[in-house]
């Protein structure tokens, strides 16, 4: 009765602590924990890595064929640049006359006139896009009467030009009607650049490119070396076409 009573006591008096009986069962660790604080277990690991390789290796091929696709693009594009420049230099030498050269007796005039019915000097037509003529003619040999560039250094360097319709001789360029001696022609003759620089072959990553003259024919696999008519990369790989680069 007094043991009792004494319990009774030390409840009334908050003395009294409860005992908790184990229960004997084993209580996980991990089912106590938030699922956000969780890892992830071995399969978990492997389906994940599995998964991602999968996917890997699937997009490599289009991540290449993409990148490929954009170089070919750049060498479209640089070899239209290319070519434009030597088109626009060669359509300026049309009504130049080049002493020594076939058809030209100078610019001092004097020298043969042009066929009947043909615009300008030489016989060439001169294109309305062409503004200037170019007047220095030491830049040709005897072996380039087509004055095409020499080279493509000479597109990057530029050369000494005089507008249309400047200076004595026939008609047509350099020589077209007028009275202005050709010391004063020379002093006000300023000099055009036809490219910043030469490009970078986007397939090879060298500003290196193949030259093919006038006179190479079209399956030549050398440079003649008289002018450079035309250009093309050096790369001996197939496009995604399957052509090949140095066709283009």
């Amino acid at each position: 009765m007094l043991n009792g009573n004494w319990q009774y006591a030390a409840q009334q008096r908050g003395d009294w602590v409860n005992r908790v009986k184990a229960t004997g069962r084993r209580v996980p660790l991990r089912a106590t924990l938030p699922r956000s604080e969780q890892g992830f277990s071995l399969i978990e690991l492997v389906i994940t890595i599995t998964v991602m390789t999968i996917l890997t290796l699937g997009v490599m091929p289009l991540v290449k064929v993409s990148v490929q696709r954009q170089r070919e693009q750049r060498l479209r594009e640089t070899l239209r640049q290319l070519r434009t420049a030597i088109d626009e230099f060669h359509r300026d030498t049309v009504g130049m006359v080049c002493a020594g050269t076939p058809g030209g007796g100078g610019l001092q005039g004097g020298g043969a006139q042009p066929p009947p019915g043909i615009p300008g000097v030489g016989g060439g037509f001169i294109d309305p896009r062409s503004k200037v003529v170019i007047s220095d003619c030491t830049i040709f040999g005897i072996d380039n009467p087509d004055h095409y560039p020499p080279d493509l250094e000479t597109l990057v360097q530029g050369v000494n030009v005089i507008p249309r319709g400047i200076g004595p001789g026939a008609a047509g360029g350099a020589g077209l009607g007028g009275s202005t001696p050709l010391s004063q022609q020379q002093l006000s003759t300023k000099q055009k650049v036809y490219l910043r620089a030469i490009p970078i072959d986007p397939i090879t990553g060298k500003a290196e490119w193949d030259l093919r003259s006038s006179f190479d024919p079209a399956d030549s696999t050398s440079w003649g070396g008289e002018n450079v008519f035309d250009v093309r990369s050096k790369s001996k790989e197939k496009a995604l076409n399957g052509e090949q680069y140095s066709d283009w």
